[in-house]
């Protein structure tokens, strides 16, 4: 009786522990079926590898075009530079460098750039909301990896621009040296 006891409980965990098996195989099963079905929508608008690889050579293109305040200045003074803002019209209409052309970043189209910056070789000089302190208002501060510099200096990479540089430095409203001008009276 003993035996047979031990061989029904033997056999109730043997048959637990395969259902559960089981249902760990179709939940992982189910799982992969939905990963690959996710993996298979395509949109031939999208390319997120390309992104990236383009990001990547944006990235190395940018390591020596960034700008100190004073050469920031003393370019934005050459003939025929541009200084772009990127930032929303509203941010732009608070306070903005002077003379800065403004084309908000979601507004970035090939049609929008090549109405904005015909000539591909123009030099560009951008700059963000993270270069600027002491103004909450006008320039809200983003996390690092999320500046606005980085999102333009690869979208204008990616159109075919190579003649941009970034203002480098993190500079108070207050102090610095750049014509700030605007709705907001500093």
């Amino acid at each position: 009786m003993k035996r047979l006891v031990l061989l029904a409980l033997a056999i109730l965990a043997s048959a637990s522990i395969a259902c559960a098996q089981t249902k760990a195989q179709v939940n992982q099963t189910r799982a992969e079926s939905s990963r690959t079905a996710k993996a298979g929508i395509n949109n031939p608008a999208i390319d997120m590898n390309g992104y990236l690889a383009v990001a990547a050579e944006a990235a190395k293109h940018r390591e020596s075009r960034r700008l100190t305040e004073d050469e920031f200045i003393t370019m934005s003074r050459e003939p025929g530079t541009i200084i772009y803002d990127a930032r929303s019209q509203e941010k732009y209409n608070e306070l903005h460098i002077k003379d800065a052309i403004n084309l908000s970043f979601p507004d970035i189209t090939v049609d929008s750039l090549n109405a904005t910056f015909p000539d591909k070789n123009a030099r560009i000089l951008i700059y963000c909301n993270n270069n600027f302190v002491g103004e909450q208002k006008a320039f809200p501060t983003k996390i690092m990896t999320a500046s606005l510099n980085l999102s333009t200096y690869i979208a204008l990479y990616s159109y075919g621009y190579r003649n941009i540089y970034e203002l480098g430095p993190l500079l108070d409203v207050k102090t610095t040296k750049l014509h700030l001008v605007g709705s907001i009276q500093r």
